[in-house]
C-alpha cells in the first residue's frame, strides 16, 4: 500500500491565501484532526465533513503515511488531491486496490478503520445521537437513523467532528444512543468493551478526549482565541478539566503549505469554519 515515498504533493495549484497569512480557526481544526490520526498505520481513514477530509489527507502526508484513503467510491488510492476534485483526474493519484462494500465490513469487524463521524448530540461519556431529536416514540425531528454508528463505535477507533460547538450538540443526555459511549459500552459487557476506543472530539472551539474520571470527556486544548468561560458556556455536559488548558498547537509552515496549496487551495474549509 501507499507510503510517504509514493505521495505526490507538488501539484501546481494556486492559493487565495498567502503563505504568511495568519492561521485561521479552520486550519487549527484541520491540524487537530490530522493529529487524531497520527500513528494509525495501515488502516482505512473514513472522515465526514470538509475539515475532517482535509485533516486525513494532511495526516497521510505528514504523521500517518500508511493511512488508506478511498476515492469516495470503490477504490483505495495513493497520492493527494484537492478537496472537491476528482482524484482520478489528478496527476499523481494512483489506484492501489479495489474496495467493494463487503471489504469495508471486513475492515470494520477487524478494527482496521478509524472513522470520524459528525454527531447531532454528544454527551459527557461520548454517547452520540444521529437518529432523532425528542421522544423516540414521537420525535420532533427524524434524522438519519443509527446507520453504522453502533458497529463503528465498538469495533474500531472512533472520533467525532463538531463544526458548531454549542449546548444543542453537547448535551447532558442524548435523546437516543446511536454511537456507543464509555458508560454504555461498560453496561453492555465485554463484547462491547473489547475493542471500544473513543479517540478524540475536535470542534470549532476545542479538542477533547475521554481520559476523564470514569471515561468521561476531558478538555485537551482550546483553539487560540477561545476562553475557558466561552467553552463552558457552549457546553451542556460536564467536561473534566485538568489544570491550565493549553492552546491547540500551531500548524507548521509545511502543514500550512499543504493545506493552502495542495489539499484545499479554494479555501472550502472557511465555509465550514469561517475565518
Amino acid at each position: 500500500m501507499s507510503s510517504a515515498a509514493t505521495e505526490s504533493v507538488d501539484q501546481p495549484t494556486g492559493s487565495a491565501i498567502t503563505a504568511d497569512a495568519p492561521v485561521t480557526r479552520a486550519e487549527y481544526c484541520a491540524v487537530a484532526v490530522a493529529d487524531t490520526f497520527a500513528g494509525d498505520g495501515e488502516s482505512i481513514a473514513s472522515a465526514f465533513g470538509t475539515i475532517p477530509a482535509i485533516g486525513v489527507r494532511l495526516a497521510r502526508l505528514t504523521v500517518a503515511p500508511d493511512l488508506l484513503l478511498t476515492d469516495g467510491e470503490a477504490h483505495f488510492v495513493s497520492g493527494s488531491w484537492e478537496i472537491g476534485a476528482d482524484p482520478h483526474a489528478t496527476e499523481g493519484v494512483v489506484i492501489e486496490g479495489w474496495s467493494p462494500f463487503r471489504t469495508i465490513f471486513d475492515l470494520v469487524w477487524h478494527g482496521k478503520r478509524h472513522v470520524m463521524m459528525i454527531p447531532v448530540q454528544i454527551d459527557g461519556h461520548g454517547n452520540t445521537n444521529i437518529s432523532a431529536i425528542g421522544d423516540y416514540a414521537r420525535p420532533k425531528v427524524q434524522l438519519l437513523g443509527v446507520r453504522g454508528a453502533p458497529g463503528n463505535s465498538i469495533y474500531h477507533p472512533t472520533s467525532y467532528w463538531v463544526a458548531n460547538h454549542s449546548t444543542r450538540s453537547f448535551v447532558r443526555t442524548v435523546d437516543m444512543v446511536s454511537g456507543v459511549g464509555t458508560d454504555s459500552a461498560r453496561a453492555a459487557g465485554p463484547a462491547a468493551t473489547a475493542h471500544h476506543e473513543l479517540r478524540r472530539v475536535v470542534t470549532n472551539l476545542a479538542v477533547l478526549d475521554f481520559g476523564g474520571p470514569d471515561g468521561t470527556m476531558r478538555l485537551l486544548s482550546l483553539h487560540p482565541g477561545v476562553t475557558l468561560d466561552e467553552f463552558h458556556a457552549a457546553t451542556g455536559c460536564a467536561v473534566h478539566v485538568e489544570g491550565e488548558v493549553p492552546a491547540t498547537r500551531e500548524p507548521s509552515a509545511e502543514e500550512l503549505r499543504l493545506i493552502r496549496e495542495v489539499i484545499d487551495p479554494r479555501s472550502l474549509r472557511d465555509r465550514e469554519i469561517p475565518a
